[in-house]
């Protein structure tokens, strides 16, 4: 799920530049978006990357299936 949302984040950033190159080419409008787009994808990384060390500190594991047994 995580990837889908980054692809779809990654071709809103193509689609900004494309725009941004063809509309308005003396501004850098869409520029700017790719670049606020890329901060959230790289927070977004960070964030499935905590929930994975989380999952592995908690099971050892980071199995899907290991994580569907809540053992404390």
């Amino acid at each position: 799920m995580l990837m889908s949302v980054e692809l779809m984040l990654n071709s809103v950033n193509i689609n900004f530049v494309a725009a941004n190159k063809y509309l308005y080419p003396g501004k850098l409008d869409g520029v700017f978006f790719s670049i606020f787009i890329i901060t959230i994808a790289a927070a977004e990384a960070a964030v499935a990357i905590a929930i994975i060390i989380n999952l592995y500190r908690s099971h050892q594991s980071i199995d899907v299936d290991d994580a569907n047994e809540m053992k404390y």
